[in-house]
């Protein structure tokens, strides 16, 4: 008798299922086979790409923290700029018989209150000061003689305005003595350099006589200092020395 194959004499036999048992036993090994190595090829390139991936963050994580660096340094260099570029400078008037160089310097800490401002002009001027901002001690007077640069004093406390029936009342900052210049600078001799010191002749101080307090241009106050053989700070004793 001969034997019927199992594959037809199930019920199931229609099914495409059962018809794979019938596949030769070489055949199911080389299709197992090819299996794994697509696999294996699938995990391959995965790790390969991983890979890449985490040499390509290394290489470029140096790189991204050196911009950083380089542009926060630049960010701190340009604030520096700013804020030197902010300084200024100017010219505080004054009566020497209501205040004058010596009054200040003999001031506790040779601080004081610039007060009594009430120029419109002027006052926006004291508003616009900030700590640090140097100015030169004028005294001002009815004498040509009496009208010369004395001193530099620096703004130790800004814009404030004290309480009523004080005399900050109206508005004052507050100014610390630096030093007395060498040799005070006159009017005169200011005006005499209208043609030799870029924007001397546009200057506040020859401009508009009755301002009490001005910017005074870089160039400007770089002359007058060394007109005025610079300033003896408070402690320092003059070399008489040289020569």
């Amino acid at each position: 008798m001969v034997g019927i194959p199992r594959a037809i004499t199930s019920p199931n036999a229609q099914f495409p299922a059962k018809t794979r048992l019938l596949l030769p036993a070489p055949a199911i090994a080389t299709a197992l086979t090819l299996h794994r190595m697509a696999r294996k090829a699938a995990t391959t390139v995965t790790a390969a790409s991983k890979k890449a991936a985490t040499a390509a963050s290394k290489k470029a994580g140096p790189t991204v923290t050196a911009a950083r660096k380089k542009a926060a340094t630049a960010a701190s260099k340009k604030a520096a700029r700013t804020a030197t570029a902010a300084s200024k400078y100017w010219l505080l008037k004054t009566e020497p018989g209501e205040w004058s160089w010596s009054d200040q310097a003999s001031a506790p800490g040779g601080v004081g209150p610039w007060d009594g401002v009430r120029n419109h002009q002027a006052m926006n001027n004291l508003r616009a000061m900030r700590c640090g901002d140097r100015c030169l001690f004028y005294h001002s007077g009815a004498g040509a003689a009496s009208r010369r640069v004395v001193g530099v004093v620096e703004v130790a406390r800004e814009w404030y305005e004290g309480e009523e029936g004080e005399a900050t009342a109206g508005g004052a900052v507050d100014v610390r003595a630096v030093g007395e210049s060498q040799r005070p600078v006159g009017l005169g001799e200011i005006k005499k350099a209208t043609g030799e010191v870029e924007g001397m002749k546009d200057f506040a101080l020859i401009r508009q006589a009755r301002l009490p307090v001005m910017p005074v241009p870089v160039k400007i106050w770089d002359w007058i200092c060394e007109m005025g053989g610079g300033f003896v700070q408070d402690g320092e004793v003059e070399d008489e020395t040289e020569g």
